[in-house]
């Protein structure tokens, strides 16, 4: 395989791994919404469709089901009466914190397994990866 093909199957298969530590009934791209609307605090939905890269119908009914379950909140935005903001409400914060605490666990005891100098390299990595995922092109 290629260098690129070896990046993206080892993403991919950590990203699959850190899932399997997820207890939740949300879906991936809702546990990435909630994650994003953490970030930005309150926001406009389109502010969290552009940071996820996907349409404004998308994040429009990824939003509405993470209202509907109440981990969610919207409120009329305070200079124009036509937009919302959403931010997460307290049990919207719990229920991340608590998904992320046990992924973080799982990586941790995962992360202790490996000498210094490879636990390094990964720290390093780990901003070349974010870099790319950022990326525009």
């Amino acid at each position: 395989p290629t260098d690129t093909q070896r990046i993206a199957l080892a993403v991919a298969r950590m990203n699959r791994r850190l899932r399997q530590e997820r207890h939740s009934d949300l879906t991936p791209s809702q546990m990435a919404v909630l994650g994003t609307v953490s970030t930005l605090g309150p926001t406009s939905p389109s502010a969290v469709a552009a940071r996820e890269r996907v349409s404004a119908p998308s994040i429009t009914r990824t939003l509405n089901c993470l209202v509907d379950d109440g981990l969610v909140e919207r409120t009329p935005h305070p200079d124009d009466g036509r937009q919302v903001l959403v931010s997460l409400s307290e049990q919207g914060r719990a229920v991340l914190a608590e998904e992320r605490q046990r992924r973080d666990a799982w990586l941790y005891h995962r992360l202790q397994e490996l000498e210094p100098a490879e636990r390094a390299l990964l720290r390093e990595a780990a901003g070349l990866l974010e870099r790319l995922a950022e990326s525009d092109a």
